[in-house]
This record gives C-alpha cells, sequence and structure tokens, in this order.
C-alpha cells in the first residue's frame, strides 16, 4: 500500500510539473490564441477534399511569401474542415491543407484519439513555412471555435511539441 501511495505522489507531482511546464495546453505546444483570424467560410459538402477549395475571391497560397500571408487560407481550410464531418479527423485537416496547396512533408498533426480510444478534446496540427515560423492550428470540444496562429519554429524545424502522428497517407 506504501508503494502504490508513493507511486502516486510521484505520478501527481510529475502531471503537476507538466502542466506548469507547457501552460496545461495538449501537446505543449506555445499558446494559441484566438486573435482575429477570419469567419471560416461554410462549405455544401462534407467531404475534406472540398473544404480545401478557396472560394474566387477568397486567401489563396502564396508559396513565395510570408507564413503570415498565408494565414488566411491556412484559417478558411481549418475553418472548412470543422464544418464538416471530417472535424475530428486529423487527417481530415492534412489532406484539406495539401489539397489548398499547403507542402505535406512540412505538416505534423497530433492523435485523434485517446489511449482508450475516445476523441480528443484538443487536436493540433501545423504547416512548417520557411526556416523559422510555422501556421500553427487547433480545434476541439476544448478549443472552442478554431484557432489558427502563426507561431516560431521549435528546434530542428518542428512547430509541435510532443507525440505527433505519421503522417503516412
Amino acid at each position: 500500500m506504501f508503494r502504490r501511495l508513493a507511486a502516486s505522489r510521484s505520478r501527481i507531482a510529475l502531471a503537476a510539473l507538466l502542466v506548469a511546464g507547457c501552460g496545461g495546453l495538449a501537446a505543449c505546444t506555445p499558446a494559441v490564441d484566438a486573435g482575429p483570424t477570419p469567419a471560416p467560410t461554410p462549405i455544401a459538402t462534407d467531404t475534406a477534399s472540398s473544404a480545401a477549395t478557396p472560394t474566387p475571391n477568397g486567401p489563396a497560397l502564396h508559396p513565395n511569401d510570408s507564413a503570415e500571408a498565408n494565414l488566411p487560407l491556412f484559417a478558411q481550410v481549418t475553418g472548412a474542415v470543422w464544418a464538416s464531418s471530417g472535424s475530428s479527423s486529423g487527417r481530415a485537416y492534412i489532406d484539406a491543407l495539401v489539397e489548398a496547396g499547403f507542402e505535406k512533408s512540412a505538416m505534423q498533426v497530433t492523435q485523434d484519439a485517446t489511449t482508450v480510444g475516445n476523441a480528443v478534446e484538443s487536436l493540433q496540427f501545423s504547416v512548417r513555412w520557411g526556416e523559422s515560423e510555422c501556421l500553427v492550428g487547433q480545434v476541439g470540444p476544448s478549443t472552442g471555435n478554431p484557432v489558427t496562429k502563426v507561431m516560431d519554429q521549435l528546434a530542428e524545424g518542428r512547430c509541435l511539441i510532443g507525440d505527433t502522428r505519421s503522417i503516412d497517407w
């Protein structure tokens, strides 16, 4: 009994340390605030592929420009997938971003499900942009509306901290 209590205390201390060190966010990414983001464009169907199609006068991909210049398209795609039936699937966000022209090999995504099979409360995905920036999106029940933001890259060109899912499709 004493050994189990000591193990529980060490787990509680470790959890408190992780929460304090990561600011309490899933995958320990820097805080993503709900700053000004264009309203998502609703889509007529619920497929991720049609969700990525930019509107004729809407945002477009600017591959030779800054991450900030590409944030409107990233936000539009994120909002469209969030409004679809694929809103809890990390793959849906990645596929829609690829269809919009973002580089798949520069992306990261967190897991869709917890270790016991429940949907995650917060799903994060990112596109590494250039040598120093990332486009980061966060969605899920604990997030409310989709959040998108430009953030600095982390070590080794990563955008998200912690375990991320292989994008092998």
